[in-house]
């Protein structure tokens, strides 16, 4: 019997197999987020380059979404998870020994690929080892991890920059961080299937195999399924201890992968609409990441400092993520989504404008801080609106179309900001930014209520 399936499932071990994992990879990653537009500047890269480099890692996951569901639904939720941890390790020790900006490219991109992936496997392994009851509840706390990694990475880089007085030791922090969550999947059992480190699928348990039952359930659908599909599993017989249980969050994943073009044009309505302002959503958070760090090169931050106020301000966003559920199921999805991009519009007009101030140092983290505060007003808002329009019978394709969608606006973004850059001025990208984010507001306000019941808008 799966934990999926028996009400006093293993919280321990879900908690400790599941999150920490998460937990371990979010805070090496926070951890290198802000320095690498800062790395690449130490080696000699301008700042259009810079900023380049830094967007490698957003689009390195937006090519890692397309394999990223197959490659789970092939080996199972925990062997990519191990996996991508170690493609990450090559990646960053790529990035440490790096001679020049270009090589430090190559290892940022591994690094964003293998995020993919492991992001995607996290989900799955949730999915698996969650029963249906508690699953958003669960779901929505992973994100919670997510963002305290982002809030305690930079923080913890800001200490490691201090003390060894080079930047490029801040990837040496996501390098244990990586092999710390790889040796806790080894060692931890497993509370879906009760084994332990590497383990393949068997053919009855991977989606092509003829047999194979398909157990997945829609990400709303009501406790009664959880119930029925409690009682079934109390009378279908007892799964050989060799082989594991059907691994529906690999599934699911893999289905969300399958067809995905195919998937986005079945649905290019809504995706070209609604779905255009979900990826200018992605592009004003992802611009942020990219344009702060920059920001503090131009004003003259040194490492340390740039990543402690951008550990300050992580601490602003993981503060309200779970106000932005509230804000959402109470007043509906527009009251967290409009003032989360007027708010990230009104930071970046306000970075443009704050460039030749004497005071520009000040202005920079009250904006950090600010940014941090409208984005985490928008905590959740890209999940909550793919859910909400998915369809309930089999929301997979259209769950990998849409978050697809917005991992190209947030790919796109910082390619922007350094093109921008590039011809013109860092201010100059940060004001385009801002239009970019008050045309998304309108897109919002113009499609929300088309396409969403009047009860969720």
């Amino acid at each position: 019997m799966t934990s999926t399936t028996n009400d006093a499932f293993d919280r321990r071990g879900v908690l400790l197999s599941g999150f920490l994992p998460a937990a371990l990879f979010a805070i090496g990653e926070g951890a290198i987020i802000p320095i690498i537009p800062i790395a690449a500047d130490s080696l000699g890269a301008s700042l259009a380059f810079a900023g380049f480099v830094a967007a490698l890692i957003l689009v390195g996951e937006l090519i890692g979404d397309v394999p990223s569901g197959v490659v789970v639904g092939r080996i199972g939720e925990r062997n990519a998870m191990i996996g991508a941890a170690v493609v990450s390790v090559v990646g960053l020790l790529v990035c440490v020994v790096s001679p020049n900006a270009w090589v430090l490219a190559v290892g940022v991109f591994l690094v964003g690929v293998s995020t993919a992936v492991f992001a995607l496997a996290r989900h799955a392994y949730m999915t698996t080892a969650i029963p249906l009851r508690i699953r958003a509840r669960a779901l929505s706390s992973l994100g919670g991890v997510f963002r305290f990694g982002y809030f305690v990475g930079p923080f913890v880089s800001a200490g490691v920059v201090h003390l060894t007085g080079t930047t490029q030791s801040a990837f040496w922090i996501h390098v244990v961080c990586c092999l710390a969550a790889a040796v806790v999947l080894l060692v931890l059992r497993d509370p879906a299937t009760g084994a332990r480190g590497l383990r393949l699928p068997s053919r009855a348990s991977r989606p092509d195999a003829p047999n194979a039952t398909d157990t997945t359930a829609a990400p709303d659908a009501p406790d009664a399924t959880d119930e029925t599909h409690a009682t079934d599993a109390r009378t279908a017989p007892a799964p050989h201890p060799d082989e594991p249980p059907t691994d529906t969050g690999a599934q699911f994943v893999e289905r969300e992968a399958h067809g995905l073009f195919r998937t986005i044009r079945e649905n290019r309505a809504v995706l070209a609409r609604l779905g255009s302002g979900a990826a200018l959503i992605g592009a004003l958070r992802a611009g942020r990441q990219v344009i702060l760090p920059l920001w503090a090169v131009s004003v003259g931050l040194d490492d340390a400092s740039a990543a402690l106020v951008i550990g300050i301000a992580g601490a602003v966003d993981f503060a309200l993520f779970y106000t932005s559920g509230q804000i959402m199921d109470r007043w509906g999805r527009l009251a967290s989504a409009l003032p989360c991009m007027l708010g990230l519009a009104v930071s970046y007009f306000l970075l443009a404008w704050s460039g030749h101030l004497d005071a520009r140092v000040g202005w920079f983290v009250a904006i950090a801080i600010g940014m941090s505060l409208a984005n985490g007003v928008g905590s959740g808002i890209l999940m909550t609106l793919g859910a909400d329009l998915a369809p309930r019978g089999n929301p997979a394709p259209f769950l990998g179309a849409w978050r697809f969608t917005g991992d190209f606006g947030s790919a796109a973004a910082p390619l922007l900001i350094s093109g921008v850059t590039a011809v013109a001025s860092l201010a100059l990208a940060s004001g385009v930014m801002g239009v970019l984010g008050l045309v998304g507001a309108g897109v919002l306000l113009r499609y929300v209520p088309r396409y969403l019941p009047r009860r969720l808008r």
